[in-house]
């Protein structure tokens, strides 16, 4: 039987239900995040829980403190046995009435579910998008909101013209990400670059661990970059995808820097850290 976390108890995800009224339903009201298990335990809590209470502190909706989700995602992994997987933990304002101004008293939806699958190491073929641009003014750029409608249309487009993903720029027209991750590329030189915030690239936890490390710098990137760069990746918490064709256009590629990256991925100090 699958489980899943809902609202403080484990329930069967074939049972489990939320109200019709949930604003996270109704208006895509929320946050979610999407955490890596290794070995049977979650990795880079802290980083995700630390983007959660920002998107919390945006949306102005309550969110579970760190060990209460550290509890739950617990119950979860002993229930379920996960050793190699995901939990995406998502967070809704709750029953709300009809209208957009969110009700004085809030009772948050919270659940966890758990997915088994590896690290993904890829290729990817890209294209940019003509239909989706990244606002980098919008405070809607640094959160992980429920509402992805941007992210599918670009994921369409990128399916009519035969490839998996799709590169977004921002209001300047310069690279902010992918539909679902960060983008990093190695210069003439190796050196690492992926677009900061303020160019309207959400704060990826894979992007962090890069930056902590010292393995890549913050720095605007033009298309023409990507097109002329040693090698291209888009990095999120579940995969690393080398990014082989932008546009009909083969790009060069990197495999020991590849390596490098991976060799990152796969080396996290503290999995609850």
């Amino acid at each position: 039987m699958s489980l899943m976390w809902l609202n403080g108890e484990l329930v069967a995800l074939d049972t489990a239900r939320i109200s019709p009224m949930d604003r996270g339903f109704t208006l895509g009201d929320g946050l979610f995040e999407t955490m890596r298990v290794r070995a049977g335990w979650v990795m880079n809590l802290y980083a995700h829980m630390h983007r959660l209470v920002e998107g919390g502190r945006v949306l102005g909706l309550p969110v579970p403190d760190t060990a209460a989700v550290r509890q739950a995602l617990c119950e979860l992994l002993d229930a379920t046995d996960l050793e190699e997987g995901s939990i995406r933990l998502t967070l809704s304002r709750g029953e709300g009435p009809r209208g957009l101004q969110p009700p004085a008293n809030t009772r948050p939806t919270l659940a966890l579910t758990a997915t088994p699958g590896a690290f993904a190491r890829t290729t990817v073929r890209t294209i940019t998008s003509k239909l989706i641009r990244r606002d980098e003014t919008s405070p809607l750029s640094r959160i992980k909101s429920l509402n992805y409608l941007p992210g599918i249309l670009a994921r369409q487009e990128a399916a009519r013209a035969n490839a998996e993903d799709a590169l977004l720029l921002n209001m300047h027209g310069r690279v902010a990400e992918s539909t679902i991750s960060s983008i990093v590329i190695a210069s003439e030189d190796g050196e690492l670059i992926t677009p900061p915030i303020s160019e309207g690239a959400l704060p990826g936890v894979a992007r962090g661990m890069l930056l902590a490390r010292g393995l890549a710098r913050e720095a605007a990137l033009e298309n023409e970059q990507i097109l002329w760069a040693r090698g291209v990746w888009l990095v999120n918490t579940l995969s690393l995808r080398e990014v082989t064709v932008l546009d009909g256009q083969a790009l060069a590629t990197d495999p020991a820097l590849t390596e490098t990256l991976a060799a990152c991925f796969d080396s996290a100090p503290d999995v609850w850290g």
